[in-house]
């Protein structure tokens, strides 16, 4: 092995959870992928990197991806605020996600289109991660414009473990893990509880979290069978974002509410299997879901009497299946790879709505709906090996998707249907076993909310309305180049182009997505990892992107877009049983309005960890927000009503605080 080993996991070399696979031994963070990736802005993450990054939530765990920021604008139960490539990805939009072969991007969600919450993913369970930007290979479809990353849950911990970790603010966060053989086949168990009061001055968050993992799976000469149950439950009470101008007005601190009575909850249940065969895979799942969520934007703006309080409410069922099967032929000559494959998804949504609250107390019904969603997914994708240096892959993907919208207003009711056909094509070149340049192009979407499909009378306004595309295209290319030193440098660029045929952009007082003008991006990334001894190692990863919308006028900034995210880090293992870490991650100036004149300042945190382990117990300290900067994790620019204002409100910056310096120690006891 060389230099570049961390932290040994073993990782199934597929982008997708269900492909053919061919296990290898990886090390930590996995970059230099020259010969198995079809891009220059793919990689894979393994346990030894996950347990090593200091993380105020888990749920951060998708910052492990260079160039993607991962913030919170209200509670810890609530999915997070994600930002890659230039996007604001409010909680997910444009961003696929899925574990175990499950989808975890939520379609006609009552709090956001493509709503990805983490907080069922008990960080220790996890193998390896992996994630690709762009869209070039088939297997991504819906939400993946921007990229998408898959959560590989591990058959294999190398140890079980009893976990406890406390930390300032009461956190306290228990995890157990253990595995055992059955037969022939290995059973993984796992909880973590988590509770939490924040450091906010006048609620506690009160968070709640409990999760459960069961998970069998067995090895066999015909192939690979898992079966995963997984259950989670929270509640939490919520520090949401605040007006500037209330700050500067003495009405409350930067660790102020304005709303004491905002929060949640929510539950996930899943159970899911996988077989994956030499040639075939199959899997299959069934995900019960409940969210319960409570907001207030905008305060006194449309009720100067009873305040802005909303209630958002979804509660679903999400089954579906994928079956894949891989051949080789040969054209001439030419090698050649084929996968053909099919996907299958229903959500029957029994209830989505939204409705006026006073601290959480039902005042009346803005909306209703039942609504049911089905896509039917097939594709073919072929590598082509045409020279030692040289691979080609050639893909079409075809979705179809059925929407069924049942409203409380009848006019909003109605059916809809779109379909896409896509296509994406790579040329992979090695210039050298050490030097890979890549060319990508291709084809992706994000599906917009059904009831934007149906709708034709606005539920407050009560005026005629357009109805949106059911499917929304993409087009994106890259260039890009991998460099891979066995002993000690390791270094990716890319330059993207990205154009999408409608923007979903973040609307405050109502606090969900609405669809907006086509758009363009394009970009430069850069990650260098270097490795100055077997004790020290240091990471950089820049992403820079000019984003917008395709107007002719110059309104044409792209609300929330992110033109700057940069990480950087340091690893020293200074004694034989030491290990530490310390982490920087800046955002830029997010684009607070469409004309260009309102801005956020930008955000720097930076985090740091030690650890000391012997065989069986290992003791850790987590520095969170080291330098206790008190930067904006979120902003937003819209109006806004505090009592005693003019009745049209007040625009103003809108933003969450980051959290405070804290300090969270942990104790691991491992068998």
């Amino acid at each position: 092995m060389n230099k570049l080993c961390i932290s040994v996991v073993t990782f199934c070399c597929s982008f997708n959870a269900f492909a053919n696979i061919e296990k290898i031994t990886v090390y930590g963070h996995r970059t230099g992928l020259i010969g198995e990736s079809i891009s220059a802005s793919s990689g894979i993450i393994g346990q030894g990197e996950i347990e090593n990054r200091p993380m105020l939530r888990s749920t951060e765990l998708l910052e492990l991806i260079p160039g993607m920021a991962v913030t919170q604008h209200s509670g810890s139960g609530k999915a997070n605020q994600y930002f890659i490539r230039g996007f604001n990805l409010d909680h997910g939009t444009d961003f696929a996600t899925n574990i175990d072969g499950m989808p975890i991007n939520m379609r006609s969600h009552g709090h956001g289109q493509g709503y990805t919450d983490l907080n069922f993913i008990i960080p220790e369970t996890i193998a390896t991660v992996s994630y690709q930007k762009g869209s070039y290979d088939v297997r991504q479809g819906d939400f993946s414009t921007a990229g998408s990353a898959y959560f590989h849950l591990s058959d294999n911990p190398k140890h079980d473990q009893l976990s406890i970790t406390v930390g300032e603010d009461n956190f306290y966060r228990g995890v157990a893990l253990g595995s055992t053989s059955i037969g022939s086949g290995k059973l993984v168990g796992a909880t973590e509880w988590q509770v939490y009061d924040g450091p906010w001055q006048d609620i506690n968050e009160d968070v709640n979290k409990k999760n459960a993992l069961l998970r069998y799976s067995r090895d066999s000469e015909q192939g690979n069978l898992s079966i995963t149950a997984m259950a989670y439950d929270n509640s939490w009470n919520s520090a949401d974002q605040i007006p500037q101008r209330a700050i500067e007005q003495g009405i409350i601190s930067e660790l102020g509410s304005l709303d004491k009575t905002l929060g949640g909850e929510s539950s996930r249940y899943s159970l899911s299997t996988n077989w994956q065969g030499q040639n075939l895979s199959v899997s299959a799942y069934l995900i019960d879901y409940e969210l319960n969520l409570y907001s207030n934007f905008s305060y006194f703006l449309n009720d100067p009497i009873n305040g802005d309080q909303f209630n958002q409410r979804d509660n679903r069922t999400i089954s579906g299946g994928t079956l894949s099967y891989q051949f080789t032929a040969n054209v001439g000559d030419i090698p050649v790879n084929h996968t053909v494959g099919t996907e299958l998804r229903h959500d029957n949504v029994n209830k989505v709505g939204l409705y006026n609250t006073q601290a959480r107390k039902y005042l009346s019904t803005v909306r209703q709906d039942s609504v049911e969603e089905t896509s039917y997914t097939a594709y073919w994708q072929t590598q082509l090996h045409l020279s030692q240096q040289l691979e080609a892959t050639l893909g079409v993907r075809y979705d179809y998707l059925d929407a069924h919208v049942d409203s409380d207003n009848s006019l909003n009711s109605g059916d809809a249907d779109d379909d896409l056909l896509g296509f994406k094509a790579s040329l992979t070149y090695l210039f050298t076993d050490n030097l890979a340049g890549y060319a990508n192009w291709g084809q992706s979407f994000h599906s917009n909310d059904a009831r934007g499909a149906t709708i034709a009378q606005d539920p407050v306004t009560f005026e005629a309305t357009n109805t949106v595309d059911l499917l929304v295209k993409s087009n994106g290319a890259e260039l890009g180049l991998r460099y891979f030193d066995e002993q000690q440098f390791n270094f990716s660029a890319a330059l993207w182009w990205l154009e999408l045929d409608s923007e979903l952009l973040f609307v405050g007082d109502a606090g969900n997505t609405e669809a907006s003008d086509a758009s363009q991006r394009y970009g430069i990334e850069l990650s260098a990892y270097y490795w100055l001894s077997d004790t020290l190692s240091l990471d950089a990863e820049a992403s820079f992107t000019y984003s917008r919308l395709d107007i002719s006028n110059n309104n044409n900034r792209i609300e929330g877009a992110v033109p700057v995210v940069a990480s950087a880090g340091i690893s020293w293992q200074f004694a034989q049983q030491w290990q530490s870490s310390l982490r920087l991650r800046h955002i830029g100036k997010r684009m607070l309005s469409d004309d260009g004149s309102k801005r956020s300042e930008p955000l720097t945190v930076v985090n740091g960890l030690v650890s000391y382990q012997q065989t069986h117990w290992k003791a850790e300290l987590e520095l969170l927000n080291l330098f206790d900067s008190n930067d904006h994790d979120i902003d937003y620019y819209y109006s806004s009503r505090l009592a005693g204002e003019p009745t049209e409100g007040v625009e103003d910056n809108h933003f969450h605080p980051i959290e405070p310096r804290t300090v969270r120690l942990s104790m691991s006891f491992l068998f």
